[in-house]
Parts: structure tokens; C-alpha cells; sequence
């Protein structure tokens, strides 16, 4: 530890010289922890996704993270999804660099047992092989709050929310006329320019933000020695129109163009991948009985558009290309029944549909396999202050699949917060549904005979504020699973009906029954008004519990996990702080056979104000250059620095 201390404050001596600017609020001021929680100069946390309306933190039942901007901007992180491993009970897998796919895992779940939200819109891609969400083209951008919903949460948003639920707000504005202006540079040859401007009226709240990211990245493959570039063009918007003091209209849309440099599964190709992703949102918002019922009738849409090409097969560079959308209609009432209780109730009708091609030197220009299907929700949930401090929830949710049929999921939790607060009991149970996928049913490797995978979950944690200067909790959480869909490979010479035929070299099966349990740890203290230090650990033990792989740790999640932060701010304006995270060993094979070491990365960052306006910061990743995989032979960044400046107004 003494070399990180030496190391860190070496780097923020250098970083301080830099000639730079940025704006300090009181909020961005306050350094955040890594569990998420505000400091304690910051307002009380509320969360949205929880309840699918705001809430205090203490009236929920569920573990959540919330990360808030002055989070977000200390934190310098680029890639959301390295920025949401920083948090309990979350793990990430990646192909490579930056824009490579990423699997997003939560408490042990598969990464495609995650809902993601952006803006309010579901964005879980129709054409990947298991219907989940790929995190390599999400970026920071003009994010300002990501909130981390862990458990079982089927009964409000959804038949693929069996691990948790991520969702990500972009900025809005506060005042008559704003913007912002963020440009950094590194190694790598890496840039990253990020702006936006908007306005907040009587009537109209706008905003419009643009960033650039490009990178020379490094190879892909672990053995590789050709780098592997990214660059990502993003475009986000949203304008909010009050109508009447009762009724206002709600647009909003998140863009971004990503083409990443790929490698062959043997060493270096020439290969590239293009993503397109959108996201719009289409909202009625209005008010009834003096504003104790608010409703809300909208539509969402999501288009991803992803293609991949080798220019050494002359035939046809391109082998690979989808396209896969979702809409989504929706009503959602809030309901103020009276003081103390509260109703929230809604209808979803949502479609998917999907086409994809793999073109080869067989066939280079083949027919698109399609796919659709469709599923109509209705969900309530009410929550009801029992006593002083105790808040209880139960909900109900009744999904129709038009291939599946019928099925009703239920949920409960309850929050108790004693002592005026500083002690919280929690403890939730739920019910998680994912039906089958469309690739998983369509594709050439897909089978109509599956069935649906179904879950039980629940967890009890208790929080603790001890002399308004510390929080501590630990949560115990338990997951079970039936009727797992995974791949089945076809063996040669096997006499399995479904193995045979064009590219038929396997197909999806329900073959696993899993157990997920484990307990999460979390701490801040603000040791001094200028010291704050903040801990998490999690222990997940995630089990095959039946078949020839019965007591087997599933692949690639890490039996422990853990994150260290502390940040200090100087009396001359500096703050400087650094992060440790930890990764246990993890198995890439399902007999448990061979696996990944464990490893452990350090990072540094420092800022400065030089005004109100002007900010500049820095900080180096991995500071050891700790060599390391997140999936096997995939090449991983080692050491690099990385300065810039913020500009508000």
C-alpha cells in the first residue's frame, strides 16, 4: 500500500501542473463512494427504477446503487460497463477493448438476465444469441444518473429482469440556458470529445448532446501484436413540452454508431464490426384528481443494426449481418390512494422482431432468417407505511406470450427504517419468467420446442449509520433457476433429432437447473471532511445443481469481487483520489477444468478547478499494468494515462 500512496500522490503533483478548468457545485464537490451512495453533503438519494416512480432510498425494499453525476464525473470512467463493475454483485466479460462485446452479470445471473434502460427504453437486442443487452457501444456520454436495481424484478419491468435492472438517465436541464464541453486525450492514441446544450422554461425543457470517441486500442487476441481500434459517434436528445399545468409531451432519442477492429479466433485479421444502435421515446404525461393520479401513455422503439466483414474472403466480405427491433406501447398510472398508500399499475404490449444472415463461401448471399414475437403485460404493485418507518410492497404481474401462453408473477418487500432512520432492515422475494429469445428460437441453431426459464429469488440486508459519519450494510441474496436455456452441441455421429442439416452444428436447450447465493458487503466512512473511504465485497457462490455438472461453479463468475475507493479534497481546490479493484478466479470451463487467475487493478485520477467554469483532470488506469483476461486468450489494457478539461456554463 505504501507504493500506491507514493504512486498516487506522485500523479496528482503532475496532474495539479497541468494548465486546465472546471465548474464545482456543492454536489460535484462532494466525493461519491463506491457503493453508490451520495456523501454526506449531498440531498437524501431518491430512486426511480425501484418502484418505477421516485422513492426515498429508505422506503425500498430492494438492494439498488445509485450513481449519481458528481459519481460519474469523479469516477472519469469512459465505459459504462467498467464503471458498473465498480458496484456490489456486478461482474463484466469482454472480447477485447473498448466497443467489443460486453456481458453485463449481476449476483451470478447470465448477462441476458439483465434488464437495460436508457432513457426510459428497454434496449435488450432481439438479435443476440440469447436476446441480451451488448454494453461495448456504451459509453459515458451525456449520461447524468445510472441507477443499479439487483434481484429478481419481473413484476414491473419484465420477463428478462431475473438479475437486476441497469438504468441510465441522460442530463437534463436546470436552467434557462446550459451547457457543457468535455475533451480528453491519452494513451493509446485515445480522444474524447463530449458536449451538450439545453435550456429549462415555464413551459419547454430541451436538450442536445453529440460525443466522439476514438481510440488505436490494442489486439484482441492476448497473443496478438496488431492493434484493434475503436470509434463511436453518439447523438442524444430530449425536449419536454408542458402542454397545461396538468399535461405536458415527452421526446427523447439516443443514437450512436459504433465500428470496432476485430481479431479471428486463431491471431490478427483484418476484420471490423459496425453497430447502429437507436432509441426513441414518445410520452403523454398527464395528471388527474388534483394530481394524486398520474398517468402516463407512451411508446418506445429500439432499432440495432450490427454487421461484420473480413476483407481477406473475396466472396463476400460480409459475414454477418442483423437486424433487430422492439416496440413497446405502455400506460402506467401512480396513484396516491391516500397518505399512506400508494398504487402503481400499468399495460405493456411489446413486439420483437429480428432478421439475420450469416453469408460464408457456400453461400454468400443467403436469406435472412426472421423472427417475431409478441407479449402483452399487465402489472400492479402498491405500497402501503404500515407503521411509522415500515414500508411494504407487494405486486402482481400477468404476462401473455403469444407463443407461451399465460403466466403471473408475483413480488414483495418490505423496508424498515429504525432509530430515526439510521438503521434500515430490507428484505424482497420475487418471481422471474424469460421466455425463450428469438434467436434462440429462429436461428439456425434454434428450437421450437423450448420452454421458459423460470425463477425464484429473494434477499434480507440490514444498513447502519453510525455517528453521521459512516454507513455500513450486508445483504444475503439467493437465486434459484429452472429450465436454463444454454447451446447443445451436436456431437459427432450423434443420433439426436435436432443435430443434422446446414450449419447445424448444435442448437439451444433447456439443460440447466442453477443456484446463486451471496452476501454483499458495503461500507463508507468520511473519516475526516476532507477523507472518504468506501468498500464493497461480494461472495457469489453460483452452482450447476443437477446433471453431470452438479456442484460446478458456472463459468466466468467470480467467487469474490471487490472495490476500494478514497478520495481526498485539498485546501487548495486539488482532489485526488484512487480505486482498487479485486477479481477472484473464475472457471471458462463448465467441469470447472481450467480457469482465469485472479487479478487486481489500481487506478489513480486527480482534478483541479480553475474556475467556475473550467476544470481539469487526469488519471491513470491500471497503474501496475497488471496483466489479466476477463475472458480466455482476449487481450485486456494495460498502463495508461489520460487528461482533460471540463467546461461548464
Amino acid at each position: 500500500m505504501n507504493r500506491i500512496a507514493y504512486a498516487t500522490l506522485a500523479a496528482a503533483s503532475l496532474l495539479a501542473a497541468f494548465p486546465a478548468a472546471a465548474v464545482e457545485t456543492d454536489q460535484q464537490a462532494a466525493a461519491p463512494d463506491v457503493a453508490g451512495r451520495a456523501a454526506a453533503t449531498q440531498v437524501e438519494d431518491v430512486v426511480v427504477t425501484a418502484n418505477r416512480s421516485a422513492q426515498p432510498i429508505e422506503r425500498v425494499g430492494a438492494s439498488v446503487t445509485v450513481l449519481t453525476q458528481a459519481a460519474l464525473e469523479n469516477r472519469q470512467t469512459t465505459a459504462v460497463v467498467e464503471l458498473l463493475a465498480e458496484t456490489p454483485g456486478v461482474s463484466y466479460t469482454r472480447n477485447g477493448g473498448v466497443g467489443t462485446v460486453s456481458g453485463l452479470r449481476i449476483r451470478g445471473a447470465e448477462s441476458y438476465h439483465t434488464v437495460v434502460l436508457l432513457d426510459g427504453v428497454k434496449m435488450n437486442d432481439p438479435t443476440s444469441t440469447q436476446g441480451g443487452y451488448n454494453f461495448g457501444n456504451l459509453l459515458v456520454g451525456d449520461t447524468a444518473r445510472i441507477e443499479v436495481l439487483r434481484g429478481a424484478q419481473s413484476t414491473l419491468w419484465g420477463s428478462q429482469a431475473i438479475g437486476g435492472v441497469v438504468n441510465i438517465v441522460t442530463a437534463e436541464p436546470t436552467e434557462a440556458l446550459q451547457g457543457s464541453l468535455d475533451a480528453e486525450a491519452g494513451a493509446r492514441g485515445t480522444t474524447y470529445f463530449r458536449g451538450g446544450v439545453g435550456g429549462a422554461g415555464e413551459r419547454l425543457n430541451w436538450r442536445l448532446a453529440a460525443s466522439r470517441y476514438s481510440t488505436d486500442g490494442f489486439s484482441a487476441d492476448a497473443t496478438g501484436t496488431e492493434d484493434d481500434g475503436y470509434a463511436n459517434t453518439g447523438l442524444s436528445g430530449r425536449v419536454n413540452l408542458k402542454l397545461t399545468d396538468a399535461v405536458s409531451l415527452d421526446l427523447r432519442s439516443v443514437w450512436s454508431d459504433g465500428r470496432v477492429d476485430l481479431d479471428a479466433w486463431n491471431g490478427d485479421a483484418r476484420r471490423y464490426g459496425n453497430t447502429r444502435e437507436l432509441a426513441a421515446y414518445a410520452g403523454l404525461n398527464f395528471d388527474l384528481l388534483g394530481g394524486r393520479l398520474r398517468n402516463r401513455i407512451g411508446h418506445a422503439w429500439t432499432d440495432t443494426d450490427t454487421q461484420y466483414y473480413d476483407p481477406d474472403v473475396h466472396v463476400q466480405p460480409l459475414t454477418y449481418d442483423a437486424l433487430g427491433q422492439n416496440q413497446r406501447w405502455e400506460y402506467q398510472g401512480v396513484f396516491a390512494v391516500s397518505e399512506t398508500l400508494n398504487a402503481t399499475f400499468g399495460a405493456e404490449s411489446e413486439r420483437s422482431e429480428m432478421k439475420v444472415r450469416v453469408p460464408d463461401a457456400w453461400d454468400p448471399n443467403p436469406a435472412y432468417t426472421r423472427g417475431k414475437a409478441g407479449i402483452d403485460s399487465v402489472y400492479g404493485q402498491v405500497q402501503w407505511t404500515a407503521l411509522d418507518g415500515l414500508t411494504l410492497t407487494g405486486g402482481l404481474r400477468y404476462d401473455d406470450h403469444e407463443v407461451y401462453g399465460g403466466k403471473a408473477l408475483g413480488q414483495a418487500a418490505a423496508a424498515w427504517a429504525l432509530n430515526e432512520g439510521d438503521t434500515v432492515l430490507r428484505a424482497s422475494w420475487g418471481q422471474g419468467f424469460r421466455a425463450p429469445g428469438l434467436y434462440e428460437l429462429y436461428s439456425n441453431l434454434g428450437n421450437l420446442t423450448l420452454q421458459p426459464e423460470e425463477f425464484d429469488s429473494w434477499e434480507i440486508g440490514v444498513e447502519q449509520r453510525l455517528f453521521d459519519r459512516a454507513v455500513v450494510s450486508a445483504v444475503y441474496f439467493n437465486r434459484q433457476a429452472d429450465n436454463e436455456i444454454r447451446y447443445n452441441s451436436c456431437d459427432v455421429g450423434t443420433t439426436d433429432p435436432l443435430c443434422g442439416g446446414v450449419n447445424r452444428w448444435g442448437y439451444y436447450k433447456n439443460l440447466q437447473k442453477t443456484e446463486a447465493q451471496g452476501i454483499e458487503l458495503i461500507g463508507r466512512v468520511d473519516v475526516t471532511d476532507r477523507l472518504n473511504l468506501s468498500a464493497n465485497y461480494t461472495w457469489t457462490e453460483a452452482q450447476n445443481v443437477e446433471g453431470d455438472y452438479n456442484g460446478k461453479q458456472l463459468t466466468y463468475r467470480p467467487e469474490h469481487t471487490a472495490n476500494l475507493a478514497a478520495d481526498y479534497a485539498w485546501v487548495f481546490g486539488l482532489k485526488t483520489g484512487v480505486s482498487v479493484r479485486y477479481v477472484g478466479e473464475r472457471f471458462t470451463t463448465a467441469n470447472n477444468s481450467a480457469d482465469l487467475d485472479a487479478y487486481t487493478l489500481v487506478d489513480i485520477r486527480a482534478s483541479y478547478p480553475i474556475n467556475d467554469h473550467l476544470e481539469v483532470y487526469g488519471r491513470v488506469e491500471n497503474l501496475f499494468d497488471e496483466e489479466y483476461q476477463t475472458i480466455l486468450n482476449y487481450g485486456t489494457a494495460g498502463q495508461g494515462a489520460f487528461g482533460g478539461v471540463r467546461v461548464r456554463f
